[in-house]
């Protein structure tokens, strides 16, 4: 796809950041031939789950496990470890979350942590967690940056059977003395191939030794990289593995496309003409920078375009509020860092628009997953220099 706008000023263009992508591997129709669902002939109830719990699923309206749930509770409540790989939006969350409930239920000792890479993420799992255990009276908390630190010193202090966090803060928490994970019975990490990737590493190793006296350790990811199974191997030895997807290529539901900007373009020109046609009602901007973020944001909002942004530096009630406007339909365009590229559960993402190009190929697969979701058919366009 070639654009001949002749103005010169590439705004945006000069944050040139180094990738390992091929950009021919970029351009990838949607399989044109239906995929055969997975339908389970299981149900929750067939799974030998405990009742309550039961109860609670069958409120959600959940009847069926999908694949990766099917395929990985029974093994988990049997209290085997597990590394688990699926596509985003296939129920991973789930696939932890109801054994983990289960085991709690059946043994009052049992108490969970479960560590994610984002903000974002971990409030997802925490309010899936809820309406889980919704009436059955377990606590639990959610402590991530860019939230009061002595607010969750508070939170800490008390009798928590279940804990999401992301690495940095529940570091901080254990240097402060303020929470013991010796008695977690189970640790999940969720989307680790992302923790390693975002140099996590350190904070994951001394997460795990701070758990050395649990019972069972899951690892969850949508993609898995073959250089990482010797990191890998230090927090589970014998795991069991399931896959549902390759983890290693981009969605089939997924129209993909380059488009090349020359020297002599305006790269944000391209950027709105391309945000203004119809079909693009509701948008995932990507930059590699947060001052890039930012810029593009801005100048989308003065050229009338409704956008908000998020990235590191943003406040976490500023987050919260912007992926809830954005949700709503409020917000058009999302312009994000990778901090979106997961964690960020939202219907209907028409378009992904890689504004620079990805570093690495798991990032662009991330990025591309939040768009055609459940079915659908979604669109991605990367922009190429």
């Amino acid at each position: 796809m070639q654009h001949t706008n002749k103005k010169n000023r590439n705004r945006g263009s000069r944050n040139k950041m180094v990738s390992t992508i091929d950009p021919q591997k970029l351009v990838k129709k949607a399989s044109q031939t239906k995929e055969e669902k997975f339908v389970s002939t299981q149900t929750f109830r067939g799974l030998q789950l405990h009742q309550k719990l039961v109860r609670n699923i069958d409120s959600k309206g959940y009847k069926h496990p999908t694949e990766i749930q099917e395929k990985s509770i029974p093994s988990l409540i049997d209290g085997n470890d597990m590394i688990g790989i699926a596509a985003t939006g296939t129920g991973k969350t789930g696939a932890f979350l109801i054994p983990i409930i289960h085991q709690m239920l059946e043994d009052i000792s049992t108490t969970a942590l479960v560590v994610v890479p984002t903000r974002e993420l971990a409030q997802q799992v925490q309010d899936e967690y809820r309406s889980l255990t919704k009436g059955l009276g377990f606590h639990s908390s959610c402590f991530i940056g860019g939230t009061n630190v002595n607010k969750d010193i508070s939170i800490a202090q008390r009798k928590n059977r279940f804990v999401v966090a992301t690495p940095g803060r529940l570091n901080d928490l254990i240097d402060r003395r303020a929470l013991n994970l010796n008695h977690s019975s189970i640790l999940v990490l969720d989307e680790f191939d992302r923790m390693l990737d975002m140099g996590f590493i350190n904070d994951v190793r001394k997460i795990s030794k701070a758990t050395s006296n649990r019972k069972q350790t899951m690892l969850f990811s949508a993609t898995v990289d073959k250089s990482q199974e010797t990191l890998i191997k230090e927090f589970v030895k014998s795991p069991m593995r399931v896959n549902v997807t390759t983890g290693t290529k981009s969605s089939n539901n997924v129209h993909q496309d380059v488009i090349k900007v020359s020297s002599s373009e305006n790269k944000f020109d391209v950027l709105l003409g391309l945000l203004n046609k119809d079909s693009f009602e509701k948008v995932i901007l990507f930059a590699e920078t947060k001052r890039t973020a930012d810029k593009i944001s801005k100048e989308l909002r003065k050229s009338g375009l409704r956008s908000d942004v998020i990235h590191g530096n943003k406040s976490q009630n500023y987050r919260t509020k912007a992926i809830k406007l954005f949700k709503s339909g409020t917000t058009k365009i999302l312009v994000a860092t990778d901090v979106a590229s997961r964690g960020i559960d939202v219907d209907n993402v028409t378009h992904v628009v890689n504004y620079q190009l990805p570093r690495t190929m798991d990032s662009y697969i991330h990025r591309i997953g939040r768009t055609g979701r459940a079915g659908k058919v979604g669109m991605a366009y990367t922009f190429i220099n």
